[in-house]
């Protein structure tokens, strides 16, 4: 068992974080945080251009084949550079769920162009705000759906006539449709709220089957999302190792004071062990293997803890820099907490977790 990844993986890899870093900076993030698009188009463009995300979709279906693992390292350069795109949204998401449940002739007609970055798509799975659809009509909301004001179209969670909950595909240009953007604590990733007054719908999967489905998506999504938050916060203990070598006080590298060093430390660890739980988590994705609920819910909660403790304390680090806005420091603080909520919160994880070790009891 090898939880290491390969050469060509890691090449990919390579490719995305040189494109990222020469496309990507910091700039470009406050450029979409700061002004009025919801997205950074040529970085999309850019990544479509390069196949990034077509990297795990088989090749019958206008894909590379590279496999999860590539999409998991993929995922970590998106979350180092902080990329404002709609990624997950469309390839976590959307994606996967076509792939998973999706007939011969949806994944035929929305797969590839997915894969081509012409369309976005997103998933709005919130059962608190409800959707019901009659006659293949779709009406109802759906609050705080992540890039809802930038997708394509929606596979909305929603029950039908006979209160029979499934997953269903609407396009989101048209009359019928309502969006309002909503402001979160990460304005470089967009949050918009859906509003249908009788939509076209279009079943995904099966009937009475949604919520089945909604948990092996965000399983798999899950891992996708864990390796971004691995990137962030390793981007962020960067940030304060680097600082602290570069800032001096009292004539010394403020490094050397204990008091930091033990700060760095603990966000090391948590790093790597977040990063261990991530490794298992994508052999458990690539190998379908009965593990993956369990794998999927290690690593979110590691990573979240590690990415929300990494951002916290880089901040520390920096003293009374770090709260200025012309540092970078907040920028990623803002994503660790947009990525701690959008499949779910941390206490929601940490449940699912719990729920899936092995009961000593019974053996």
């Amino acid at each position: 068992m090898n939880f290491d990844f390969s050469n060509d993986e890691k090449m990919i890899r390579d490719q995305v974080a040189r494109f990222l870093s020469e496309q990507c900076d910091s700039k470009v993030v406050r450029g979409i945080l700061e002004g009025d698009e919801n997205y950074s188009q040529g970085v999309w463009t850019g990544l479509a251009e390069m196949g990034v995300m077509a990297t795990a979709i088989p090749e019958a279906y206008g894909g590379v084949g590279a496999g999860y693992p590539s999409l998991c390292l993929v995922a970590e350069q998106i979350g180092a550079h902080l990329a404002p795109v709609p990624f997950a949204s469309s390839v976590y998401l959307a994606t996967e769920a076509l792939l998973q449940f999706g007939s011969d002739d949806q994944k035929e007609s929305w797969v590839p162009r997915l894969a081509s970055g012409e369309l976005i798509g997103t998933l709005a799975a919130d059962a608190a705000t409800s959707c019901r659809v009659e006659a293949g009509k779709l009406s109802g909301k759906k609050m705080i759906v992540a890039d809802g004001g930038i997708a394509d179209f929606a596979l909305i969670l929603a029950e039908d006539e006979k209160a029979r909950i499934g997953l269903y595909l609407v396009e989101l240009n048209h009359n019928s449709v309502k969006r309002e953007n909503l402001q979160t604590i990460d304005p470089s990733k967009n949050s918009s709220s859906l509003y249908f007054d009788a939509a076209d719908a279009e079943l995904i999967g099966g009937l009475d089957a949604g919520i089945a489905e909604i948990d092996r998506i965000y399983d798999r999504a899950a891992v996708l999302v864990a390796f971004e938050q691995l990137g962030g916060a390793a981007r962020a203990l960067d940030m304060a190792v680097n600082y602290a070598r570069e800032r001096f006080a009292f004539g010394r590298p403020i490094g050397s004071f204990q008091g930091l060093k033990h700060m760095m430390a603990d966000m090391y660890v948590a790093l790597k062990l977040a990063e261990s739980n991530c490794y298992f988590a994508a052999w458990a994705l690539d190998t379908q293997a009965d593990e993956l609920p369990l794998a999927a819910a290690t690593a979110r909660v590691s990573a979240t803890q590690a990415y929300q403790l990494c951002t916290r304390d880089n901040i520390q680090v920096h003293g009374g820099m770090g709260f200025t806005w012309e540092f970078d420091c907040h920028l990623y603080y803002r994503r660790s907490n947009y990525l701690t909520l959008i499949l779910g919160g941390l206490s929601e994880w940490e449940d699912k977790l719990v729920d899936c070790l092995p009961d000593e009891r019974a053996a």
